[in-house]
């Protein structure tokens, strides 16, 4: 059993994932923007003689309309289902009131199935996109997913991320017979598998930037190690393990170095150790806990959560000059920095009076707005695309997965049908 004291400073320093069951995840959209764009996602022309395992025009749509970005028109209002261009009159689906209309036709071949899809914008009457797609034997979902993040781009001018993956830990049972399962599941929460399961605590998952790797914590040797996972072989492989704390993994950019909080020397400071070398630098020196790290996307810093000034607060510390500064002054608590890809966002844990929010500061502005009203959450994780962030919360008691937009207008939750989810970590963009 993992020593009390141990779990303590640990739960200080990373949260523990508690969590449920090796379920899927559903979402469910919340709030939307005040104004979606509304679209036709035709049904699909199959020219097949066994049914599709997969809907493939229905994964689209649903992608599409948990965004909160559009409308979908219901399948059973729709005038009829063409399958190209000379099949449409642009005007019986403008008096319905589309903005835009996807239809598609997909048949068999020798190695999965082909796709012809088109996009239209039905106020000019003009074909946006066309695309043939051969899935020469991927998954029906990978076509679903590339398709949503086409027709997103081309809409919104925002890439689509649709066909990312997360990442999360789920704990089923209580006591002494809990397991912990580490889960990887499309954005949308299907295809939910485990990757790793244990009978001892699973903390901080977290994606490498070319999306092949996981490094988390785990602490089924009874104490905590950092481990990393090789998603495409299997392959597992274990850090350096030092004596106390070995928690919160963060990749660089370059997927050849680790940020981690290690307490060998008597306190919990931050240190960067070289996968390729075993090489060990200390970062911060303080007497107050440091961890939490994150890399800035140029890799030229590394942002941490420290109390040295008294209370959580989040910092910056440049590598190359060692110059550290303060980035979070609003509020007696805020922790778990995450940066938009463009560095200019900052998202956080956030309390106040109320409890813990999800927040972002504009680090050019130092505007700060909290874009959630619920009072337990923590864990954000940002889209690649920079549009949602993905976090823990409870609700009804209960720890489900909800996401915001950073402008607070779409919400939506990913509760599990048999029970609690925490801590995720999206991807970076696979494709």
């Amino acid at each position: 059993m993992v020593n009390c004291n141990m779990k303590k400073i640990c739960l200080l320093l990373i949260t523990l994932l508690s969590c449920s069951v090796n379920a899927q995840l559903l979402v469910e959209i919340t709030e939307g923007v005040d104004e979606p764009t509304h679209i036709a996602v035709v049904p699909f022309g199959w020219d097949g003689d066994q049914a599709m395992q997969e809907d493939i025009s229905a994964i689209v749509a649903n992608d599409l309309r948990r965004s909160g970005m559009f409308k979908l028109m219901a399948e059973e209002n729709m005038l009829g289902s063409p399958e190209t261009e000379s099949q449409i009159f642009f005007r019986d689906w403008r008096i319905s009131g589309n903005d835009f209309m996807l239809i598609g036709s997909m048949k068999p071949t020798a190695t999965g199935i082909t796709a012809t899809v088109e996009l239209f914008d039905i106020l000019s009457e003009k074909k946006i996109w066309s695309q043939t797609i051969d899935s020469a034997g991927s998954d029906l979902r990978d076509i679903a997913h590339y398709i949503a993040d086409e027709v997103f781009q081309k809409i919104t001018g925002i890439r689509g991320a649709f066909a990312t993956k997360v990442v999360y830990v789920t704990v089923q049972g209580r006591g002494d017979a809990r397991k912990f399962r580490l889960q990887l599941a499309d954005s949308d929460g299907a295809r939910a598998k485990t990757i790793l399961s244990s009978n001892e605590p699973i903390l901080s998952p977290t994606w490498s930037r070319d999306g092949k790797k996981i490094a988390y914590v785990s602490f089924e040797t009874t104490r905590p190690a950092i481990y990393i996972q090789h998603l495409a072989t299997g392959k597992r492989q274990k850090v350096q393990s030092f004596k106390g704390i070995n928690g919160a993994p963060a990749w660089d950019p370059t997927g050849n170095q680790l940020a981690l909080v290690l307490s060998k020397d008597g306190n919990p400071e931050i240190y960067i150790l070289n996968l390729q070398s075993g090489s060990l630098e200390r970062l911060t020196r303080h007497y107050g806990i440091d961890t939490e790290p994150t890399w800035a996307p140029d890799g030229k810093s590394i942002l941490f959560t420290s109390d040295r000034g008294g209370r959580p607060q989040i910092y910056r510390i440049d590598l190359a000059s060692r110059a550290l500064t303060r980035l979070t002054f609003k509020g007696k608590y805020n922790s778990r920095g995450r940066l938009t890809q463009d560095g200019r966002f900052l998202t956080m844990v956030h309390q106040d009076s109320t409890g813990y929010h999800i927040a972002v500061q504009d680090l050019q502005s130092g505007r700060l707005d909290i874009l959630t009203n619920s009072k337990d959450d923590e864990s954000p994780t940002i889209a690649p695309n920079g549009v949602v962030v993905m976090y823990a919360t409870k609700i009804g008691g209960k720890g489900v997965l909800a996401g915001v937009s950073l402008d607070g207008k779409i919400k939506f939750t990913m509760p599990s049908s048999l029970g609690e989810v925490r801590e995720p970590a999206w991807s970076p963009f696979l494709n």
